[in-house]
């Protein structure tokens, strides 16, 4: 454009040489008040003068700078006008001349002067007080005046529709009866339909609240005289928080010698309580919005003190001994006596004002009171009265203790079992116990002669304040036999004898009965009738093919231990077994030996199911112990729970053989509940174990604040309700903003920054989006499939589960060998925990695959677990995690959860337990995760765009991949794919998603 014109002007200058032309850039200008702006003139021809001049005609110089108006000359042929700090006399037409002797021409522009919108008074905040009519002020000027628009959050504020809003003439904004929701931010938005221009200035507006006072008592005892204090307090609510403070007796107190108030003065402490210091105290609550006052009532009392108590001492079988106890208090205490967990009044107390008198059934005890003074007296002294005496003086406002001793002096009592086993070679210890007081000096004795002698090697003697110990080694048949143990004191000899026997191994315990099953036998017996006078510490328990030798295991003895179970047995196979005892002396003889035969095959045995409280009252975990295995170990459990007073069972859980337990987490409170636990083999499901229980009652009252402290009041906690309900719904509007195109967000993305929402990226993943998302309303349907190895039976080898109620046995080595043998199998470590939907994790090495699959798809159209061989190919882009990770616990809650965008994430959730004894190698379900259909192909894509998502891949036969370090196969025979270890993966699955077209990702 420059060129053109430059050619434009010269052919000007060629064809008119003598003629002058003035041009003025811009050609017009509007300037707001306060702004500046310049503008140009341009001479085309030989011009002497260019001169600027202003509307009123007068020529403005290049050295005057009056009226804000400044001339420069730029050089032959431009000069510059400009206009500084714009007011309203500076509108106008100005005109540029050039003159070159008696040529002239000239060039006007016309300058108009605006007033933009100018936000003169619109302050923030403006409170008001709950109640009144509210003027929010908004003054704003502009030329022409400007149209007010008034909003409050985000919402255009429409008086014709509520009748408690008005804009006023002057633009300012009315609220009749404002209340405390009325409070939040406003907008002013001011528009000039000429110009187009637009501004508006957010005001917040705070309602303030009168305030509300409860006294935390209206009547506070105190007591008086014993340098105590006495706590007054009230709880003040209100906006802004009120101050509060104190008077008495119309004098407002003040923190010092006498009062202390702490912090925010809703407690008030008076020190070392007087009787003058009661009376009424009125609480103070005083905000911007008005004061309130409550009263709160001081009754100063004086607390029990015990201000007489003796000691005596006494000997064993004096006549009577007399304690006795005198205290003061008001209103007048009453004394009781206590002796351990004995009380002698047994309601009958002590009254100042009647004398009474207690005496106790054997009529060695008595109790008399009168006025301040009680008296406890013991009759016919005993041994046993010896001790410590408690005498408590109480009444309405508290209690004051004191203790007193009574001595009583006797001669040694020898206590303890008289008779002690033991063998040649095994040191024993014969214990004296002796009781006296003064304490007593032990001597022992053999035959007459005191030990340990010159001649004895084989003795010690270990004293004790009470006990003295005599230590014997038996060398011989000799060293068995009578000692003596004698105990002297100032008030008397006592002596005892004790006896050394020699132990001998116990006797055969007595088979009653054996209860076999299909891999186990549960064998019942008695406890041989003798002992050999020392504890059993052991029973073997042997079993063998009839005419094949026996296999046995030891197992320790417990407390009426009476049921011993054997593990790893085959299916309908006859048995011996037989049993012996075992004490420190030896073994004894076996038992007979009973026959019995193992069952068919069968469905296990229901576990036993047994309930551990957890932390927060909400929690409970469910413990089973397995029984039987029925001869085919267990492949996994199913766990279902529901609330008693509904008919809807929670989603079924499948958890893995070795699981142990499941943590029921965010249940009702105060609501009982029932669990069913199924284990499941081969042969088919067990019956269920059903245990009941009901969660604790919800928790009322907030706990006391900690000594010293006032703890949180009802203002902060209101105040941390009022902060999280801010954050939850700044957390709703953001979510709605990426998920639905909707909230605050999106309103000012789209009105001021012009933004698309985050739905408008690609019109495929809107597409992706509404395929994931469609038929929300549906409940989703959780179900934990337990993808497990082969198990031992169906390899044609022995049980490897034991029962965990008893002590365990070996499984078999192997399908040749016909003798069980015996081993010790640690209890699973495995974890599972559900939380109202349930997620499960597992600590032990991998050997199954747990897989959650969460769709809103009813229950009927759950995804098939076997592969189709036609969708094989969506496996072929996947690639196997070489190092799978435990995700994160998974919520599976009742509610539907709406994926944030039309990319999913799969969660991974690792449920694995300890592996078999006797596998080949574990069976893993990558191929039935393939999609069986054009649905499933179309659900599974939505794993696929997530490249760091730890989840465990599979592979079909064409494409050979790594998992966790080891080669992963496909069987073509069963369709499955083995793997080394399987890690569990958790997929969203959408209800009726549409018909896959065939250029989606690859899952």
């Amino acid at each position: 454009m420059l060129q053109i014109r430059d050619i434009i002007w010269g052919w000007l200058l060629i064809g008119c040489a003598a003629a002058i032309q003035v041009q003025i850039t811009p050609s017009q200008g509007e300037i707001s008040i306060g702004d500046s702006k310049f503008f140009l003139c341009e001479v085309v021809g030989d011009a002497k003068e260019i001169d600027w001049y202003a509307p009123s005609g007068e020529k403005i110089l290049s050295t005057s700078t009056s009226d804000n108006l400044f001339v420069s000359r730029n050089d032959e042929t431009t000069a510059t006008l400009t206009i500084y700090h714009a007011s309203g006399d500076s509108a106008g037409i100005y005109k540029c001349v050039a003159k070159n002797g008696d040529k002239e021409a000239q060039a006007t522009v016309q300058v108009k002067i605006f007033q933009k919108i100018t936000f003169q008074n619109a302050p923030s905040p403006q409170e008001f007080n709950e109640g009144e009519d509210a003027d929010i002020v908004c003054d704003v000027f502009s030329s022409p005046p400007p149209n007010i628009i008034w909003k409050h959050k985000g919402s255009k504020i429409q008086p014709a529709k509520d009748v408690r809003y008005r804009i006023m003439s002057n633009g300012h904004l009315q609220i009749r009866g404002i209340k405390k929701i009325d409070e939040g931010n406003y907008d002013c938005e001011a528009r000039v339909m000429a110009r187009g221009e637009i501004d508006f200035r957010m005001m917040k507006v705070i309602v303030n609240v009168l305030p509300t006072i409860r006294a935390r008592q209206s009547e506070v005892n105190a007591t008086a005289d014993i340098s105590s204090t006495a706590l007054l307090a009230c709880d003040a609510d209100g906006f802004p928080e009120p101050t509060v403070t104190w008077a008495h007796n119309n004098v407002v107190l003040e923190t010092g010698d006498k009062y202390s108030l702490n912090e925010d003065g809703s407690e008030l402490v008076i020190k070392d309580v007087k009787k003058v210091d009661e009376g009424d105290y009125t609480c103070i609550a005083k905000n911007k919005a008005g004061e309130k006052t409550e009263e709160v009532s001081l009754n100063v009392f004086v607390q029990p003190k015990i201000t007489y108590f003796n000691n005596q001492t006494a000997s064993e079988f004096d006549e009577q001994v007399t304690l006795t106890c005198e205290a003061l208090g008001d209103p007048t205490p009453t004394i009781s006596w206590s002796f351990g967990n004995r009380v002698f009044t047994e309601g009958e107390q002590a009254s100042w004002t009647r004398p009474d008198k207690y005496e106790s059934l054997d009529r060695n005890v008595v109790v008399r009171s009168h006025a301040r003074v009680s008296s406890l007296t013991l009759k016919n002294i005993q041994f046993t009265y010896a001790g410590q005496y408690l005498c408590t003086a109480s009444n309405s406002i508290g209690h004051d203790s004191q203790h007193m001793y009574l001595e009583v002096r006797y001669a040694p009592k020898i206590l303890g079992a008289v008779t002690v086993y033991t063998w040649e070679g095994n040191p024993a210890n014969i214990s004296c116990e002796v009781d006296a007081h003064p304490g007593a000096s032990v001597v022992w004795f053999r035959d007459g002669f005191q030990l340990p002698s010159p001649n004895t090697t084989n003795i010690k003697i270990y004293n004790t304040p009470t006990i003295s110990y005599l230590e014997i080694s038996p060398d011989s048949q000799n060293d068995f036999g009578s000692y003596n143990c004698t105990a002297t004191n100032t008030m008397g000899t006592e002596s005892k004898e004790f006896l050394l026997i020699q132990a001998e191994v116990p006797s055969s315990p007595e088979i009653q009965q054996v209860e076999p099953f299909s891999s186990t036998a549960v064998v019942e017996f008695d406890e041989p009738d003798s002992m050999g006078g020392v504890p059993i510490i052991k029973y073997r328990v042997q079993w063998r093919l009839p005419g094949k030798g026996w296999t046995g295991k030891e197992y320790d003895a417990e407390d009426d231990m009476m049921r011993i179970t054997i593990v790893g047995l085959k299916p309908e196979t006859t048995y011996e077994v037989k049993m012996s005892a075992i004490n420190g002396k030896g073994e004894g003889e076996s038992s007979l030996a009973s026959t019995f035969k193992t069952e068919p095959v069968r469905e296990p045995i229901a576990p036993k199911l047994e309930i551990m409280a957890q932390n927060g009252g909400k929690s409970l975990r469910i413990n089973w112990i397995k029984q039987d295995d029925g001869g085919s170990p267990i492949k996994h459990y199913l766990v279902k729970y529901k609330a008693k007073h509904v008919s809807a069972w929670k989603p079924e859980l499948r958890l893995p053989h070795g699981s142990e337990y499941i943590l029921l987490s965010g249940l009702d409170w105060n609501t009982e509940y029932e669990v069913h636990v199924v284990a499941e083999n081969q042969q088919g499901k067990s019956e269920p174990g059903i245990i009941s229980f009901r969660t604790a009652m919800e928790p009322t009252t907030i706990p006391d604040a900690v000594d010293g402290g006032s703890g949180l009041g009802t203002g902060a906690i209101v105040g941390i309700l009022i902060v999280v309900f801010f954050l939850l719904l700044v957390g709703v509007d953001v979510t709605c903003y990426f998920l639905n195109n909707c909230g605050l967000l999106m309103c000012i993305a789209v009105n001021f920054c012009g933004k698309a929402g985050p739905g408008a990226k690609s019109k495929d993943m809107e597409e992706g989006k509404a395929a994931f998302t469609k038929d929300e309303s549906k409940e989703p349907i959780v179900e934990v499939r337990t993808e497990e190895e082969h198990t031992p039976n169906q390899e044609g080898r022995g049980p490897t589960e034991p029962n965990e109620t008893t002590p365990l046995t070996e499984p078999e080595p192997a399908a040749a060998d016909t003798t069980p043998m015996v081993v010790n199998l640690l209890p699973s470590t495995a974890a599972n925990s559900v939380t109202e939907s349930l997620s499960t994790a597992q600590s032990s090495p991998a050997s199954e695959s747990t897989t959650l699959t969460i769709s809103t798809s009813s229950p009927t159209k759950a995804a098939p677990t076997k592969s189709s061989p036609k969708n094989s190919s969506h496996s072929n882009s996947l690639k196997a995690d070489p190092q799978p990770n435990v995700g994160p616990l998974v919520d599976l809650s009742d509610t539907p959860k709406v994926a944030p965008s039309s990319i999913q994430t799969p969660l991974v959730l690792d449920a694995v337990s300890p592996p078999s004894a006797n596998v080949d190698g574990p069976q893993s379900r990558c191929d039935s995760e393939k999609a069986p259909d054009s649905t499933q192909s179309k659900d599974l894509q939505v794993a696929s765009q997530t490249k760091d998502a730890p989840s465990a891949l599979c592979t079909d036969s064409t494409t050979p991949a790594q998992n966790d370090g080891k080669t992963v196969k496909e069987d073509n025979s069963t369709s499955e794919t083995e793997v080394k270890n399987a890690t569990g993966e958790v997929k969203t699955v959408p209800n009726e998603a549409p018909q896959a077209n065939g250029n989606e990702s690859k899952a």
